[in-house]
């Protein structure tokens, strides 16, 4: 069944991200290192939160910069980066060349589940899930389910701001801060870390959050 795009929709939503960075793909690593914090922090955090992990997925993963480190960082890992624009995968197609056989690149929205078993024993989003509105309640709800227990979350990205002209600003580029994310995850998570910190003087709040899926087994545990 094909979905129909209303105002406001998923759909529409995901229309208009997809055509976004349709423009920015070419830009995107010369420009995001002065806005994007903490994407390498998180990842080190990540090997100190965990075991060697075997199964790593990337939810909007863009050119394959985080894919890129994560394969540097876990030479054992498989990863997995899920992205809409067909442009950013591209990019990242070139990036990871050398690692084909460590990496896969998938196509499309996080909309159904991506494996018939939670095998995944990290997860990560990295400037993604503050693009999904509407939506990423569902998505978060999905990433749940391909978790093995014991697997981690890891998320980084905007969490709020003290200048609502800049938060309209933001939102007119997809983005939405209003600090949603984290009180969602350290309800749905054991947290690990949980990290805020200020980007130029206060301007905006960036969130680092690493939580383990509860449940039976504990793979990935640390004392």
């Amino acid at each position: 069944m094909t979905q129909r795009a209303t105002p406001g929709s998923p759909v529409r939503r995901s229309m208009g991200v997809e055509r976004y960075y349709r423009w920015h793909a070419k830009l995107y690593d010369a420009t995001r290192w002065s806005f994007l914090f903490g994407r390498a922090a998180l990842i080190r955090a990540i090997a100190l939160h965990s075991h060697p992990p075997h199964h790593i997925l990337e939810v909007g993963c863009g050119t394959g910069h985080n894919l890129l480190t994560l394969a540097r960082t876990f030479p054992a890992a498989h990863v997995v980066g899920l992205d809409l624009s067909a442009e950013m995968l591209a990019v990242a197609r070139r990036k990871l060349a050398r690692l084909a056989a460590q990496a896969s690149l998938l196509h499309g929205a996080y909309e159904s589940s991506l494996s018939l078993t939670p095998i995944f024993d990290v997860i990560l989003f990295s400037y993604s899930l503050s693009m999904m509105n509407p939506g990423w309640e569902e998505v978060l709800a999905r990433a749940s389910g391909d978790l093995a227990a014991g697997g981690l979350i890891a998320v980084v990205d905007f969490h709020d701001s003290p200048v609502p002209l800049f938060k309209k600003w933001m939102r007119l580029n997809h983005v939405s801060m209003e600090g949603h994310l984290l009180p969602r995850l350290e309800a749905s998570y054991r947290r690990r870390l949980t990290e805020l910190h200020r980007a130029y003087g206060g301007l905006w709040t960036y969130v680092q959050f690493i939580g383990e899926k509860a449940g039976e087994g504990k793979k990935n545990s640390l004392p």
